[in-house]
């Protein structure tokens, strides 16, 4: 079998790249790296679809290869086909160079025994050095970009190795200024001086002839002995170590002519920086700053022209850099007068008004996270900057107009400066905690709007958290902020769930009065039934200490509304905690109360087991109970087997259900989907609840299914689910089953999935007045198109009728019909899709349908559709 051609390649490549994991575990894994290869050398592929091959091996090389021995072999191949490329220009050339080190470098075969590396690692240095490596190299017009190239891949391999080049610095040293690419070489040799000296630092060793103009003294051009992975040396992102542990590895002390050398490097590569993109120049400055910060008795004055060259710049990346610079260097490059000037230049920036979201961000993160000279407090300690003072912060207070994000931010800054002597505010017309509390009634009062979009709710209790995570030590703001809180769930109190995430995230500084507020605010209001759900729900976390007579009152008044199944568990898990906190004659009461007036049967057994056990159990014991704890002491009492009764009784038991699920007659009608359910039991079941989820983002969520009871030989009444696709697929539906035994426990169960088939989402389109059926079909028709799409399929009939078919399978969607020969049928598919058909001409082994749909994903499931429909 001859070698694929372009085409063969093309799908090959497209099924590869669908789906690189189900390809790799496919039959064809195994040939498609050597295949790859073979055709690098063939003649019969052109060069653009070799180098589409090339662009496999770079991105999926550790599919292709995946084991060292495997990417060595590659790599010597790629090197052969390399050499054996004719002198004239060639688009594989640098692709070559590229995929040979990706494939050393991921396939784990870089190191001194490899011979692909013993090849490569020459090449690319005398390519990046400008030497003659031979004819197969192509004209001198390449060489240039060959030798960019080559600058990449031993920066990668020096990324993979570091050290690796620790001994050729001299001749890249010797290219600077010689007219060859800037940006790629600078990257190079600053990345391997970083290196070298971080290597030597550790090893103990000064510098010794490391810049001169050749091999080091240990006469190999390669440094194998540095660990891979070092994580000394693995950041690639302008970010200082924080902890003078961290720190890089001091080298010793150099002698005048190795540091008039290494000064000398570090000032060519810095004067030429200019020449590189923002990205790369703040890339450079990084690299020569850890260089430079791990040498002992070595000023960072190099840097300071270029400080004075970007202090004024727009560019995020070289910004980023200059402050990485001060938090590495601090008043050693930065005196007073800069610290002050880029203080002033960050604040004015971050109030500029065209600025973009993100950099917007960028700049006030800049200023809260600002390094400083001397900064005042504990290390670590938020901190406002002190040269920020009021006439610079003005501009940056929050306002009501900012996006969510930057008021957060600029939220942030000002409890900062709240927290910060007051003494500076006096005579000021308003002080920035009078601001800070008029901007929190404002949040809140866009949060209390009935009906308000929930992001606007989500906003203020972020603000909230921000602000008790600052000043919780201060109650001049805390108190303002606990009172607002409480008429915020006052004024809405569906937001209760926020309540209880912000309870769980403070201190106890705010939590516990904000607590004992909520709690008051909930059991003094009368009892409505709109909003219970919510009341109980923040009783469930506030109701605790020993003023419960007032919510003992309010959980009784409460009974009376609790009428459905969720309102009622929500009622019993308020008497949970109030059982684990205290308990009292009064909850007695309320359980026996309980017992006797749920409708639910499985509301009254477990107000009735709550009754019993805090009847028979104290402290510890019922503890234990209710929710065995590793921290709580073990019994060494002979009720111990008692009280694990009791735990296993409580506990959810995983067993194999008695309950069979089926799918009943399709009904379809309303504006969703629905499924008819069928169930049946071997044996009792109480409180049934069916849970039902779809995996991805297929279908929205789906609401459980309660059934009372079930009794085996009992018909049981149809059970209903409605769907909510959020696209026209079929789907399985996870099902899983909460129920009690007759014993009294409560046991979990999955069931077997339950498909939803194309046809469970068709529904009707509305009925069309009388006689204006195929006028509606045709408006229905014509609209498909051009947004659409338009197909014609052949749908089998077997051995019964067309007539006989549409009957059993599209009855309640056909719009014009003309028995036996011809029907026109329209079905609408949730959310937003048709799908229309022609049945015409009806032949004895089947029939053409023609099809239009508005939306293409739904070609394929029609089509499959209809050619099944003479198997049903």
């Amino acid at each position: 079998m001859g070698p694929p051609n372009r085409d063969a390649w093309a799908q090959r490549l497209g099924a590869f790249r669908d789906s690189p994991a189900a390809f790799v575990a496919g039959a064809e894994a195994e040939d498609l790296g050597r295949d790859l290869l073979r055709d690098l050398r063939s003649e019969k592929l052109s060069e653009p679809t070799k180098v589409s091959l090339l662009a496999l091996s770079l991105e999926y090389a550790a599919q292709l290869w995946p084991d060292a021995p495997a990417a060595e072999a590659a790599a010597t191949s790629l090197l052969d086909t390399l050499v054996l490329l004719p002198p004239r220009p060639s688009p594989l050339r640098r692709p070559l160079l590229l995929a040979a080190t990706t494939v050393l470098a991921v396939g784990g075969a870089l190191g001194p025994a490899s011979g692909a590396a013993g090849r490569l690692l020459p090449l690319l240095l005398g390519l990046a050095c400008g030497r003659d490596v031979g004819r197969s190299f192509g004209p001198a017009a390449e060489q240039r970009a060959l030798q960019a190239t080559a600058c990449e891949c031993l920066r990668e391999l020096e990324c993979c190795q570091p050290g690796l080049l620790g001994a050729g610095l001299g001749p890249l040293r010797g290219l600077l200024g010689r007219g060859g690419p800037v940006q790629p070489l600078s990257l190079l040799l600053a990345l391997a001086l970083r290196n070298a000296l971080a290597a030597r630092g550790r090893s103990g060793a000064g510098l010794h002839g490391l810049l001169l103009a050749g091999l080091s003294s240990g006469g190999s051009a390669w440094d194998w002995t540095l660990a891979r992975g070092d994580a000394c040396l693995q950041p690639q992102a302008p970010c200082w170590p924080a902890a003078e542990g961290q720190q890089s590895p001091a080298v010793g002390e150099p002698s005048s002519e190795d540091t008039q050398d290494l000064r000398a490097t570090v000032a060519q590569l810095l004067d030429t920086s200019y020449l590189l993109t923002p990205v790369a120049q703040a890339q450079l400055l990084w690299l020569l700053g850890w260089a430079l910060r791990g040498l002992q008795a070595q000023p960072p004055v190099l840097f300071k022209p270029q400080l004075v060259r970007l202090l004024g710049t727009a560019q995020l990346a070289l910004m980023h850099s200059i402050l990485a610079l001060k938090a590495a260097f601090g008043e050693a490059l930065f005196t007073a007068q800069d610290e002050a000037l880029l203080l002033r230049r960050l604040t004015l920036a971050a109030q500029h008004p065209s600025l973009p979201q993100p950099t917007h961000l960028f700049y006030l993160h800049c200023i809260l996270t600002f390094p400083e000279n001397w900064p005042l407090g504990l290390e670590g300690e938020e901190a406002a900057p002190l040269l920020l003072g009021p006439q610079l912060c003005h501009g940056l207070m929050p306002s009501l107009l900012h996006e969510p994000m930057a008021l957060l931010a600029r939220l942030h800054l000002l409890c900062l400066r709240c927290a910060e002597d007051e003494e500076e505010d006096k005579g000021r017309v308003q002080s920035p905690q009078q601001y800070l509390e008029e901007l929190l009634a404002g949040l809140r009062q866009r949060a209390a709007l009935e009906g308000g979009p929930r992001a606007l709710a989500t906003l203020c209790f972020q603000a909230s958290y921000l602000v008790a995570s600052c000043l919780a030590r201060q109650p001049t703001v805390v108190t303002p902020l606990i009172h607002g809180l409480a008429q915020l769930y006052q004024a809405r109190p569906v937001l209760a769930s926020h309540f209880v995430d912000l309870l769980d995230q403070v201190g106890p500084e705010l939590r516990e009065p904000l607590q004992e507020v909520l709690r008051q605010e909930v059991v003094s209001r009368p009892v409505r039934a709109e909003v219970l759900r919510w009341h109980l729900q923040m009783l469930a976390k506030v109701a605790e200490g020993d003023a419960q007579n007032a919510t003992l009152r309010f959980l009784q008044a409460a009974a009376v509304h609790c009428t459905d199944w969720g309102l009622q568990e929500a009622l019993l898990g308020v008497c949970r905690v109030l059982l684990q906190t205290s308990g009292g004659g009064g909850l007695a009461d309320l359980l026996q109360l309980l017992a006797r007036q749920l409708e639910d049967p499985d509301g009254r057994d477990h107000a009735r087991l709550y009754y019993i056990l805090l009847a028979h159990l104290a402290g510890p014991k019922l503890g234990m109970a209710l929710g065995p704890s590793l921290a709580a002491p073990a019994l060494t009492s002979s009720l111990v087997v008692e009280n694990q009764g009791f735990t296993a009784t409580l506990m959810v038991q995983e067993t194999l259900a008695p309950i069979q699920l089926s799918l009943g007659p399709r009904r379809p009608k309303g504006q969703w989907p629905v499924l008819q359910l069928q169930v049946e039991t071997r044996e009792p079941v109480y409180s049934l609840e069916l849970r039902f989820h779809v995996e991805g983002q297929l279908y929205g969520s789906l609401a459980a299914i309660h059934v009372p009871c079930l009794y085996p030989g009992r018909p049981a009444r149809p059970l209903f689910l409605s769907l909510q696709p959020r696209c026209p697929v079929p789907a399985q539906l996870d099902v899983q089953a909460l129920y009690t035994t007759p014993a009294g426990l409560t046991c979990h169960s999955c069931l077997p999935s339950l498909a939803v088939s194309f046809a469970d989402l068709f529904l009707p389109f509305p009925q069309a007045p009388k006689g204006s059926e195929s006028n509606f079909f045709e408006e229905l028709w014509d609209s498909c198109l051009p947004e659409g799409t338009e197909s014609r399929v052949w749908c089998p009939l077997g051995s019964q009728s067309l007539e006989t078919l549409v009957a059993h399978h599209l009855a309640p969607f056909v719009v014009v019909a003309q028995p036996p020969t011809s029907y026109h049928i329209a079905v609408r598919l949730p959310p937003d899709s048709r799908l229309l058909l022609r049945l015409e001409a009806a032949r004895e082994d089947g029939m053409p349908v023609a099809l239009r749909t508005d939306d293409w994903a739904v070609l394929p499931l029609a089509g499959d559709y209809l050619r099944g429909l003479s198997a049903c």
